[in-house]
């Protein structure tokens, strides 16, 4: 699969699970835990795909600046998912905690396919781009099949990653 149609699958399925987790009720606990569970497994493995592969190959003059800001958004949606890890919290908390997750996500998705994308796809031809999908596929089922990715994000709070 293309490395930004990847990307773009990837942006729509959380965007559902936020919408998911803002229509359940207070009284749907377990189901809330999962979805914020899964919310923060996605998201841990969408930035690490990203970290480890796009950015890099797509690294250049044009697209440098989005993608030091990109790595910032990273931190800073890692930072509320560490805390998410790390405490466990419930109710009106974890409410607020999610709200500000999705709203650091979202910003940070409109930027990418608004900007960030089509500079990379005006520089990278449609075989490279399907090759880095390929491999984004093939870290995304590693780290997947190790499971509950997010518990790794509290280590990974104290700088941007490096690309």
């Amino acid at each position: 699969m293309n490395a930004i149609a990847l990307l773009k699958q990837q942006h729509r399925e959380v965007e559902a699970l936020f919408e998911r987790f803002e229509k359940l009720g207070a009284g749907a606990r377990k189901t809330r835990t999962s979805l914020c569970q899964q919310i923060s497994d996605q998201l841990a493995i969408h930035d690490e795909i990203e970290e480890k592969i796009f950015y890099p190959a797509t690294k250049d003059a044009r697209t440098e600046e989005l993608l030091l800001e990109a790595v910032e958004e990273h931190l800073a949606g890692k930072r509320i998912i560490a805390d998410i890890v790390e405490q466990e919290p419930d109710g009106e908390e974890l409410d607020a905690k999610m709200k500000v997750l999705k709203e650091q996500v979202l910003h940070h998705v409109e930027e990418e396919e608004s900007e960030l994308f089509p500079k990379v796809e005006k520089a990278l031809d449609d075989d490279l781009l399907d090759r880095l999908g390929s491999q984004m596929e093939d870290l995304m089922k590693q780290l997947e099949a190790q499971g509950d990715a997010r518990l790794d994000v509290p280590n990974q709070t104290d700088a941007p990653a490096r690309i």
